[in-house]
């Protein structure tokens, strides 16, 4: 039974050239909500996804001030997790959940 704050935890996948780089080291990397810490991140992967997390390590990209016709404005602040799978599991990250 998943329980609904897990899909409150994950937000999106992160598709960019380095996470499908780190996908060859059994690595997958999601982007979370702010204030997820690492048990949930995962406890919502393990429930979501059913696989064996053996370890969490998160960042946050601070958001960029970005002009755009002259006028200033601030990307927002960006939590990532990158999450290392067990040996032998994977996640298909392109099927939805």
């Amino acid at each position: 039974m998943t329980d609904l704050r897990h899909y409150d935890v994950i937000v999106s996948p992160s598709i960019t050239e380095k996470s499908t780089m780190v996908s060859d080291h059994n690595q997958v990397v999601f982007n979370v909500a702010k204030t997820a810490s690492k048990p949930e991140i995962k406890a919502a992967v393990e429930a979501l996804f059913g696989v064996k997390v053996t370890a969490v390590n998160t960042l946050v990209r601070k958001g960029k001030v970005k002009r755009f016709k002259g006028f200033i404005g601030k990307q927002k602040d960006v939590k990532k997790a990158v999450v290392t799978l067990a040996e032998g599991q994977t996640i298909d990250i392109s099927t939805g959940l």
